[in-house]
């Protein structure tokens, strides 16, 4: 059985960037740490909701990487003088990545009550109508 591809498609011309960004998200699945939300604010905007409880402002860090969203965070272990008698609240790192269509901007963040909100917005595609002159050959 051969794999399909948009290649495949003569109609569909230039779309292997398409094809390359689907592969890129499949493989960017990250397991399930922080949970996260992501919800339509409107026509044109998204947030996107993680909890990261027990996170400061300066433990995360949010990055635009060739139209990649990446939310990183990274806590540091300072339970050197601590003695725990049970540990459920472990001082771990994530990082999520999530793939921006081209005209998605990352707008706003906010920390807030344990959940660092994250603001998109699409801009609205021109139309665009181009007449092509036929030359004599």
């Amino acid at each position: 059985m051969s794999k399909l591809t948009l290649g495949s498609y003569p109609h569909m011309l230039g779309f292997e960037q398409l094809e390359r960004l689907v592969e890129r998200t499949a493989k960017a699945e990250n397991g399930g740490y922080p949970p996260f939300n992501i919800e339509q604010t409107s026509d044109r905007s998204y947030r996107i909701t993680l909890a990261v409880a027990g996170f400061a402002e300066e433990d995360l860090s949010i990055t635009v990487e060739d139209r990649q969203l990446v939310i990183r965070g990274r806590q540091n272990d300072d339970s050197g003088n601590r003695i725990f008698l049970h540990r459920g609240i472990a001082a771990r790192q994530f990082q999520r990545s999530f793939v921006l269509a081209d005209g998605v901007e990352v707008g706003e963040a906010i920390m807030e009550n344990g959940l660092l909100h994250v603001d998109l917005t699409q801009a609205r595609p021109e139309t665009v109508v181009q007449t092509i002159n036929i030359k004599k050959g």
